[in-house]
């Protein structure tokens, strides 16, 4: 950007002039002071990066400058602009508001509450429709005023048979492509066809945008590697992960650090993502205090206000998670580079299919048996550690790079690598409620007249053998769906209306199998699963042995192998009568199976009806 056109810019919320700070989610530019201010925030509310001192990929540079440019701002200043708004006492910020309490109750008003923003007098599934028509063009303002009102960045098109980051890429929209993956997208999610957005792109000849899409589904693990040894992975020539080494090896793990690092690999695939997505929270967090401290030259601004000593609290992660997140910013260098490590390598590892899911122990313990100074003081782990934060003396330089390369897949991975949004994980709480609601909009999905995904940390459609191993379950997903299984393919589906009802029945067992959680029968886990899998069993019955559709062969076994799992968990709760810390975890496992099963009967759904209705 020429330094005439910057000389321009003014702060998108207190209107200072040469604003040196983006929150690349919001598509603004910011000052230091209100930046001071959108750290405090956390990475769920505001994503900021230094204009130029942090690292950018060059296109989401280009995103945010051109959000900024076009008026981005009046998205989240919206009510402001009304003339009858200063008759109301409403008024944003200047710059010689004090830091607190006036820059910091505006700021958090307007992205925390989204207290200026315009509603507009239209149903959800309206902006996700329009979302899907918007990507295509080079509108970003209208895009992220729909992702502003809620629309999902994943949302699958039940018509379209795609999800908006589809449509981008074959459009060759690589800002688009930009904006939707600050706000969830995957690159792996897979079409009605069984493509990906990195195959639409590269299908229609946007090079560039298929390798960026590829770099975005590695950005958790990318960013892990840059921060420990400043390379990244050459994705291009195949290769997927870095994982540096500790340059000093004669500092042998404790023994409690050695459990701790192997309770990180029993712990299962969507608490692993959890602690990996907090890992890259803190790193975010330490990178960014550096340019902080850097830039500031040790003004005013560097003051116990301004300071962020540890992550801030997310309200829609539990009081667990949110003080184990805290106690990250307590770990030394040196103790933070070996985690690191250790999650690199065990991503690695899942995404090869070599998981585990079968947890036992809680990430708390994670974080406290990888804190090598557990035996220095005698603290109450139950509760937030807000005065003990860790210095970064020890340089980070310790780690160095080992090459490992990575010939698997690479449509879609066990671990979620797209930025991180706040709507992906809920605590087990929050998504027992949620059950009821989200079942329902799977029976209105079933009719292909309302929206919603049913979980939106699903990060692996095709299980793995090993997984269905594991369950000890004798119901094998059958040969029918197996991918990659020989023989004559049929192309041939069920009729639409046996489709639904069987997915109807499901979802019947389902609702039943949540309403006991809810209730805490865990009892009636057993026979529930039972229910569900005969229902699951009379569904697969409907389509041909071997689907000529890949779709439906992913959708098939995920189906049934994800019935197989459900009722093995469920065995486990009735057979071993798991103490009260442990039934959360079997719990968190059955709902997490039942909405893998659900997803995938609103899948084959949407598939059948779109075939029969060409």
């Amino acid at each position: 950007m020429s330094k005439r056109v910057r000389s321009r810019e003014v702060c998108a919320d207190c209107s200072a002039p040469e604003p040196r700070w983006a929150s690349v989610n919001r598509g603004v530019l910011i000052c230091d002071e209100c930046c001071s201010i959108h750290r405090g925030l956390g990475r769920h509310s505001s994503q900021v990066r230094h204009l130029t001192q942090s690292s950018w990929p060059p296109s989401q540079l280009q995103m945010v400058q051109t959000l900024y440019g076009n008026g981005a701002n009046s998205i989240w200043e919206h009510s402001l602009l009304d003339p009858s708004s200063s008759t109301s006492g409403k008024r944003k910020a200047n710059p010689q508001d004090r830091v607190h309490p006036n820059k910091t109750e505006f700021i958090k008003a307007k992205y925390q509450m989204l207290a200026y923003v315009h509603r507009m007098p239209c149903r959800d599934d309206d902006s996700v429709t329009q979302l899907h028509s918007s990507v295509r063009t080079g509108n970003l303002e209208t895009c992220l005023r729909l992702l502003s009102l809620g629309a999902q960045a994943n949302f699958f098109h039940p018509e379209k048979g795609n999800t908006p980051l589809h449509i981008a890429a074959k459009a060759g929209q690589i800002l688009q492509a930009e904006l939707l993956a600050v706000y969830g997208a995957d690159p792996g999610a897979l079409d009605s066809s069984g493509k990906t957005p990195i195959d639409n792109a590269r299908q229609a000849g946007h090079k560039e945008l298929a390798e960026r899409l590829v770099e975005i589904q590695y950005e958790l693990t990318d960013r892990l590697t840059f921060y420990l040894c400043g390379r990244r992975p050459d994705h291009r020539n195949g290769q997927h992960f870095i994982i540096p080494q500790m340059a000093d090896s004669s500092l042998d793990l404790s023994d409690f650090a050695k459990a701790a690092k192997k309770k990180l690999q029993s712990l299962s695939n969507h608490q692993f993502e959890e602690l990996a997505m907090d890992v890259y929270d803190e790193v975010d967090r330490r990178e960014t205090d550096a340019v902080w401290l850097a830039t500031q030259n040790h003004s005013t601004l560097v003051t116990d206000t301004t300071v962020v000593p540890f992550l801030p609290v997310n309200p829609e992660y539990s009081s667990t998670r949110n003080q184990g997140r805290q106690k990250l910013a307590r770990f030394s260098a040196h103790e933070f580079a070996t985690l690191v490590i250790d999650i690199l390598a065990d991503a690695k590892r899942r995404q090869w299919g070599n998981s585990c899911d079968s947890p036992k122990d809680n990430v708390e313990l994670i974080l406290q048996g990888l804190n090598s100074r557990h035996n220095s003081e005698s603290q109450d782990n139950d509760q937030p550690d807000y005065d003990s934060v860790a210095s970064d003396e020890d340089p980070v330089q310790e780690a160095t790079c080992g090459d490992s390369c990575n010939h698997g897949r690479t449509k879609s991975s066990d671990l979620s690598d797209g930025p991180i949004t706040v709507q992906e994980f809920m605590e087990v709480k929050s998504a027992l409620t949620a059950s009821e609601a989200k079942i329902q909009q799977l029976l209105k999905g079933c009719s292909l007249g309302g929206h919603g995904t049913m979980l939106e940390s699903d990060y692996d459609t095709t299980p793995n053998h090993s997984e269905l191993e594991e369950t000890g379950s004798p119901v094998a997903a059958p040969d029918s769906v197996e991918p990659g299984v020989e023989g004559e393919e049929d192309a041939t589906l069920p009729c639409t209306e046996d489709v639904i009802c069987k997915t109807e029945q499901i979802t019947k067992n389902i609702q039943e199998l949540l309403r006991a959680a809810q209730e805490t029968k865990h009892e009636s886990f057993l026979p529930c699963s039972e229910k569900i899998r005969l229902a699951v069993t009379e569904m697969a019955a409907l389509f041909p042995k071997r689907p000529s559709s890949e779709t439906v062969r992913n959708s098939l076994y995920l189906l049934t192998s994800s019935a197989s799992r459900l009722h093995g968990e469920c065995q486990k709760a009735a057979e071993h009568n798991p103490c009260p810390s442990d039934i959360q975890l079997v719990t968190q496992q059955v709902i997490q199976c039942a909405y893998d099963i659900a997803k995938a009967a609103k899948q084959l759904v949407t598939v059948t009806t779109k075939e029969n209705n060409n």
